[in-house]
């Protein structure tokens, strides 16, 4: 369906005249995303430790035992699942417990160490025992064990043998079924979304055996701890890049009230992991994107993010707001309105970001403010008399590369009116002679000398801007004294047309055989 792909990249006049930099970079950021999540392993796929029930029939474990010999681990584990081989065939008395004793020394194991001896479990035969365990009428002990082991296989296991795991899918998925105990279901998705955060083939295999609405039940508020496990796999299973996952998601009954309800009312573990499911449904549905900014729920973004101060949290709730904001023009057209306090108070609550220690609220922020800036007059007016400015300034001449492409985004539109068509924008001029003075011409030269062609290009879209636009002419000699004739001219035979034909055009109008003469 036309409606169900990413949200537009939207940013605005500044790179009108040049095309479209990035069309996909919610997608990809999407992705990126995903794979600075893996990175942390807490995030993508988690290890399990401590039991999910509180009670005696898991018995928490306090001896890790970490640096225990690898060679020694594997040998136990090897002999623990022939253990398993033959309480699982018995029949005689206590056999149910032979069983869940079984399960519960293999699980101890894979639970040891923060590098399980997954390979030992599978070639010893553990995943058809596994299967066997999480049987139909099994007691929820033996559930509970079987799940736990399956949980940390594919936490730890590397791609072919999370792969391994498939025989055992369609029973994880059946026992987050309402007629599961609690601790059993939350163990079950807890298995199923490391299994989700292996990679796109398993993800799709796990949304074709069904497991996106039972998921989405254990999200409603009336389902207790088991939310906060559920919401994590179920970011896992809709992260893409299909989107037909998050569209049926956010159009499953109860799932956007849900998220709803736990931004405004859990504490911030909670909202942290309800929060990164947000981004990806901001991210990769427009059917998603629709809904989210006609609810409740921008206001809530920006209540958490100027109230918070868990890292954590503060990261999905601005990537979210980032998302919104790029995807859909109702956002800045309806609801973050110039004057209305929702507006004032994001602004109020980015300008927080860009003060942070952390680089990725910088950035994130920036980005944010671009797309805001990329709106009416009064959007620009709006930041340009905000705190925000002088922070941006700041950060254009001492922030890392990334985060000063970001800033300079935000900065170069605020200098432009919104226009229609492909020709070059209207200045304004108030705020382009303002930040000329304060310094940030040095900034936009520097990018356009960086081997990034998309930063190259907004450098060279500012200088054009700055060499048309200052009054009494004074646009070449500033170009000049910040030496941008020289970056300019390394485009003279670059290898990328748009960026060369720039340049010159830039170079041979105002730097012609007649620069100076009038002096």
């Amino acid at each position: 369906m036309a409606d169900e792909g990413p949200p537009p990249h939207r940013r605005g006049p500044i790179k009108s005249p040049v095309g479209n930099i990035a069309a996909d970079r919610r997608r990809q950021h999407a992705v990126s995303v995903g794979k600075e999540r893996r990175e942390a392993l807490v995030r993508t796929k988690r290890l399990c430790r401590v039991g999910v029930s509180g009670d005696a029939v898991v018995p928490l474990e306090s001896e890790m035992m970490i640096d225990e010999e690898q060679s020694v681990l594997e040998a136990q584990t090897s002999s623990a699942v022939e253990e398993l081989k033959f309480a699982s065939s018995y029949q005689g008395k206590g056999a149910i417990l032979k069983r869940v004793t079984a399960l519960r020394e293999l699980r101890r194991l894979l639970s040891r160490s923060e590098f399980p001896p997954v390979e030992a479990a599978l070639k010893a035969g553990a995943v058809s025992l596994l299967v066997q365990g999480l049987s139909f009428g099994s007691p929820d002990e033996q559930l509970l064990e079987a799940a736990w082991c399956l949980t940390n296989i594919a936490a730890a296991g590397k791609p072919e043998e999370t792969k391994a795991l498939l025989p055992a899918l369609p029973l994880l998925i059946a026992h987050l079924g309402e007629k599961s105990s609690l601790p059993v279901a939350e163990q079950c998705a807890w298995a199923l979304g490391n299994v989700a955060g292996e990679g796109k083939e398993l993800r799709e295999v796990l949304l074709l055996q069904g497991a996106l609405q039972p998921l989405a039940r254990m999200m409603l508020p009336s389902k207790g701890s088991t939310v906060r496990t559920a919401a994590w796999a179920l970011s896992n299973l809709i992260k893409g890049p299909d989107p037909r996952a998050a569209t049926e998601l956010v159009r499953s009954e109860g799932v956007l009230d849900a998220i709803i309800w736990h931004l405004k009312k859990s504490d911030d573990d909670l909202a942290t992991e309800v929060a990164w499911i947000v981004v990806y449904l901001s991210a990769l549905s427009n059917v998603a994107t629709g809904m989210l900014v006609k609810s409740d729920l921008l206001q809530l973004l920006v209540e958490r993010l100027a109230t918070s101060n868990c890292l954590q949290l503060l990261i999905p709730v601005l990537r979210s707001l980032g998302n919104l904001v790029a995807g859909d023009s109702h956002t800045t057209n309806v609801v973050l309105v110039a004057g209305h306090g929702i507006t004032d108070n994001a602004i109020a609550a980015l300008s927080k970001c860009l003060k942070s220690e952390h680089r990725v609220l910088k950035k994130e922020a920036a980005w944010v403010l671009s797309n805001i800036a990329a709106g009416s007059i009064e959007h620009k007016q709006l930041i340009y008399s905000s705190e925000a400015v002088p922070l941006l300034l700041r950060l254009l001449s001492t922030a890392p590369f990334d985060i000063r492409k970001e800033v300079a985004y935000v900065l170069g539109n605020l200098c432009v009116a919104p226009s229609e068509g492909a020709g070059r924008p209207n200045l304004i001029l108030k705020h382009l002679v303002a930040l000329v003075s304060k310094g940030c011409l040095p900034g936009f030269v520097d990018l356009v000398r960086s081997a990034d062609t998309d930063a190259a290009r907004l450098g060279l879209q500012f200088m054009e801007l700055v060499l048309r636009g200052m009054p009494n002419k004074e646009g070449p000699k500033l170009v000049e004294r910040e030496d941008g004739i020289e970056a300019m001219e390394r485009y003279q035979f670059h290898e990328n047309e748009d960026l060369r034909n720039m340049a010159n055009e830039l170079v041979d109008r105002y730097f012609g055989e007649d620069y100076g003469l009038d002096e």
